[in-house]
This record gives structure tokens, C-alpha cells and sequence, in this order.
């Protein structure tokens, strides 16, 4: 999962946030609206958050519910009063309109202002229940660790249906089409379009090598916490789809770097260290006392 670069959606928040740039939209093109709920607005914004915080519901959902009435009004008034809207303000409508239609049961929900394409992949974990973004297919070599394929998915496809791309993404990087890929449970009851062998994790009756070969799957989790951590994976600023592709992709490069400069920098001490042993060696041997002569 490669989490996008925006605020923690709240449904206050998205609505305010809305009717706020419709207005400001309206008044750039010239508009002049019957009411703009710039102060009541954020005062319910703000209330919704309170009472979200204390547990409570009832008077949480009050408050967005007016903040939906307030955005329809916003966004009536605007369809009324434009009879040539500029392209700025169509914009602005059309995310306000799919922002206001959206229900709680809905798909392809609108998460980000901003970002469209956000999506919410539900995680299952204690800390993050949920993560908004795109899901990303890693691909590494089993041995070394490095990566041979890194590509953005978007509308969160089922793991299995990505097994073809991510192949085909390795083969045009690599020139090498793998012979055995190394993948988790998603990927069971799935066929390889170019007969590359799967092996998925937790099974049995395999040759001893196959196994012991199976076992260097769960190297890729710390890969990708590397990414996360000190790869910028965590938290992608680049606009749109194309800006998630290609956050993916200079993840992994930089993660391959980053394993060829610790390598390089191993070497560069380890040759330091044999350089400064032979020059103690060397003037070890020219500062020793001549040996006595004896008659």
C-alpha cells in the first residue's frame, strides 16, 4: 500500500471543505450567491469533530447533516445564477456534486479534494484499520534482495489479477523472464500467462530444495519497510495517477541504491583497512633495530 499525501477524510471535513471552494470558485467567476455559510459552516466542521471525539454519534451526525444541506444549497444557488461557467468552476461543481450524491454503503468514493483517484484499502491492522492511497506490486530477486519491478495499481485489484503485469514488468526491465516467482496466499488458484512457476507460501509436500527456496519469500516484508521508512514509500506528494506510478518506481530504484552504496561502502572500509595495515607493516619493518653482530 502506498499511502497518498492527504488528511484523514472525515465526512465534516470533505463537506465543509467543499462548499468552501465552490464559493470561492463562484466569486472568482463573478458570481454572487445568496449565502455562503462561511461562518456557521465552520462552526459545525469544527462541532462534528468535538462530538466525534466524545463519543457522540447522534449529535456528530446532526452536524453533517446540516453541512450537506448547506453544500446543496451552495451548489443549487451555483446552477441557477451560471449560464457559462468557466472550466475552474465546472471542476468545482462536478467534485461537489459527487461529494454531496456519496453515501456511507457507496464505492469509489471521493476521499480527497484534491485527489480523485485516492482509495481506501481496508488493512485489518490495530493502528491502521485503514490506509488511503494505491496498492503497489513489489517484485524482488530471491537472493540478493534487489528490485526487478515496481508498479502502482490502481482500483485496488485482487492480488492474483496483478501476477501478469508485475511479470511483464520484470521481463521488459530484466530481458529475463523468471522461472519461479515466490508469492504469498492472494495468489493462490492462479496460472502464470507464460508458464512461470508458483510457489505460494505455506505449501507442502515440496521438494527440499523448492522449500528451502520458499522460505526466502518473507524477505520481501523487510523490503518494503525499508521503502516505507527510509524510501519515502509512506507518504506519496505526487499529483494524480501517473504521479503514483511514478513514486513507485523511484521507491524502488532508490531502495536498489541505497543496497548498492552500503555495499560500497563495506568495500571502501574494508580496502582502508588493508591499505592502513600494510603501511604499519611497512614501517614496522623500516623503524625495527638491526640485529648485533656477533664475532
Amino acid at each position: 500500500m502506498q499511502p497518498k499525501a492527504i488528511a484523514h477524510p472525515t465526512d465534516s471535513r470533505l463537506l465543509n471543505r467543499a462548499r468552501e471552494q465552490l464559493v470561492d470558485a463562484a466569486k472568482d467567476a463573478g458570481i454572487e450567491l445568496r449565502q455562503s455559510y462561511a461562518r456557521v459552516g465552520k462552526h459545525a466542521d469544527h462541532k462534528a469533530g468535538r462530538y466525534a471525539h466524545a463519543r457522540q454519534f447522534q449529535r456528530m451526525r446532526r452536524e453533517i447533516r446540516k453541512l450537506r444541506t448547506w453544500l446543496g444549497r451552495v451548489i443549487r444557488d451555483v446552477e441557477r445564477k451560471s449560464a457559462a461557467m468557466p472550466e475552474s468552476l465546472k471542476a468545482k461543481l462536478e467534485i461537489a456534486r459527487r461529494l454531496y450524491a456519496q453515501r456511507r454503503e457507496d464505492k469509489n468514493k471521493l476521499y480527497a479534494l484534491h485527489a480523485p483517484e485516492v482509495e481506501c484499502l481496508a488493512k485489518g491492522k490495530a493502528r491502521t484499520p485503514y490506509e488511503f492511497g494505491v496498492k503497489v506490486s513489489v517484485a524482488v530477486t530471491a537472493k540478493q534482495g534487489l528490485v526487478v519491478g515496481m508498479r502502482s495499481m490502481p482500483g485496488n485489484p485482487y492480488d492474483g489479477h496483478t501476477l501478469d503485469s508485475q511479470l511483464e514488468q520484470v521481463e521488459i526491465l530484466t530481458d529475463e523472464r523468471p522461472k519461479i516467482a515466490l508469492v504469498d496466499r492472494g495468489y493462490r488458484g492462479v496460472e502464470a500467462a507464460s508458464g512461470t512457476r508458483l510457489l505460494v507460501s505455506h505449501t507442502r509436500r515440496l521438494p527440499r530444495s523448492l522449500k528451502k527456496l520458499l522460505k526466502r519469500r518473507q524477505a520481501i516484508e523487510p523490503v518494503i519497510g525499508h521503502m516505507k521508512t527510509d524510501g519515502l514509500l509512506n507518504r506519496n506528494g505526487l499529483k494524480g495517477s501517473l504521479g503514483d506510478a511514478m513514486h513507485a518506481l523511484l521507491c524502488g530504484a532508490g531502495h536498489n541504491l541505497r543496497m548498492i552504496l552500503a555495499h560500497l561502502r563495506v568495500l571502501y572500509f574494508a580496502l582502508v583497512g588493508h591499505i592502513a595495515l600494510a603501511i604499519m607493516v611497512i614501517i614496522g619493518a623500516t623503524s625495527a633495530p638491526p640485529a648485533p653482530l656477533r664475532a
